[in-house]
């Protein structure tokens, strides 16, 4: 048995193994989360800038050394958009606590994941896995992270509020509509998808889940 598979010919092979490089790199950035929230939620703008910069950095590192010495495993598959994910959510929530956004802001970002917490719950029902990353939530992901600095740096540095907020804000309105948008895509495709009957191969499956 390997340790490896493909499932997409050409694509690169993907490891069941744990203890990899980019792997720690993705739990570092899990456990700067609770750091960045506290520094964030008392004002001390700067440290958590400097977190978040910290987590960019290993962020695009970890994908880099994932692709380029193939070290990309299911973990790190679970590992990486789940820190995206938590940055974004402590980033909102500490905003909030300061009336620096609004709740409704947060209530929309959090009730689309929940929404795509539940479409996969659907999807494995019916014996699907997760289904693609759309482009469009991949852009609208990207928009909301780094919204959110922008707005950041305006309070650290109070001199360049006059821009960082007005950029930080057309960002986060964008990348929001953008996340509901793919959300709606995930549903029609779950709806599709879920419709077409499955074929399952004798002998093989049964041996395969086991």
């Amino acid at each position: 048995m390997t340790s490896t598979q493909t499932g997409v010919a050409g694509s690169s092979p993907v490891s069941s193994r744990v203890w990899t490089v980019p792997n720690v790199l993705s739990l570092l950035r899990l456990l700067l989360v609770p750091v960045f929230l506290y520094l964030l939620a008392e004002g001390h703008d700067a440290g958590a800038l400097l977190v978040l910069a910290f987590s960019s950095g290993t962020d695009f590192l970890d994908g880099w050394i994932a692709r380029r010495f193939n070290q990309i495993t299911r973990l790190g598959q679970l590992l990486d958009p789940a820190a995206d994910r938590l940055y974004i959510f402590a980033a909102l929530i500490g905003l909030a606590l300061r009336d620096l956004v609004p709740w409704w802001l947060v209530v929309v970002v959090v009730g689309r994941d929940v929404f795509m917490l539940i479409v996969g719950i659907v999807l494995a029902n019916h014996g699907f896995g997760p289904l693609p990353v759309h482009l469009l939530g991949k852009i609208a992901t990207f928009c909301l992270f780094y919204a959110l600095p922008v707005i950041m740096l305006g309070q650290a540095f109070p001199e360049l509020a006059w821009w960082s907020g007005p950029v930080g804000w057309a960002f986060g309105l964008w990348g929001a509509f953008l996340y509901w948008w793919a959300g709606i895509i995930y549903l029609i495709e779950t709806v599709r998808v879920t419709r077409i009957p499955r074929v399952r191969a004798p002998a093989q499956s049964d041996t395969l889940e086991r």
